[in-house]
């Protein structure tokens, strides 16, 4: 897999992150995930579809702890438990994301529109791809838990 095309996914993370949660997180080793592995690391979930020269997808993983502090940060509350505000704010933070990596992804020849996101939670939820292709996980490491990037895209050039 190129890293050259990963790059802006874990950029635009970072740095919507940073801005909106005041939240550093650090990546880690991208890989691929088992062919036919669906299920979410996470604890909620959302997924946006990218459509264009290429067709695809980007899914966004957090552990409950992970989550309830960005939004503490981002929205300025007490958070104990997920709830539909979280669930809103997990399908706003992969629309920043989507659209801050599409931005980055022009420079490298691709032009992408994003679709609505779609969000999922509880446990054993599985995040489902708008194409069936291996899936790239890059996993992310902050002070208040983990959470994941999940990228699938229909273009060969991802994962030469």
């Amino acid at each position: 897999m190129k890293i050259e095309y990963i790059q802006p996914f874990i950029n635009a993370t970072r740095k919507v992150l940073s801005t909106m949660a005041s939240l550093e997180s650090k990546p880690m080793k991208p890989y691929l995930k088992p062919e036919n592995d669906f299920k979410a690391l996470g604890d909620i979930s959302s997924v946006i579809e990218l459509t264009g020269e290429c067709k695809g997808s980007i899914g966004l993983s957090f552990a409950t702890s992970c989550i309830l502090k960005v939004a503490n940060q981002m929205l300025g509350e007490t958070y104990t438990q997920l709830d539909d505000e979280i669930a809103d704010m997990v399908g706003e933070l992969v629309n920043m994301i989507s659209g801050d990596a599409r931005r980055q992804l022009v420079k490298l020849g691709f032009s992408f529109s994003a679709g609505i996101p779609d969000i999922c939670k509880g446990p054993e939820h599985e995040i489902h791809h708008s194409v069936r292709e291996r899936i790239i996980l890059i996993p992310f490491k902050t002070q208040a838990g983990d959470f994941f990037i999940e990228t699938c895209f229909d273009s060969r050039k991802f994962l030469e």
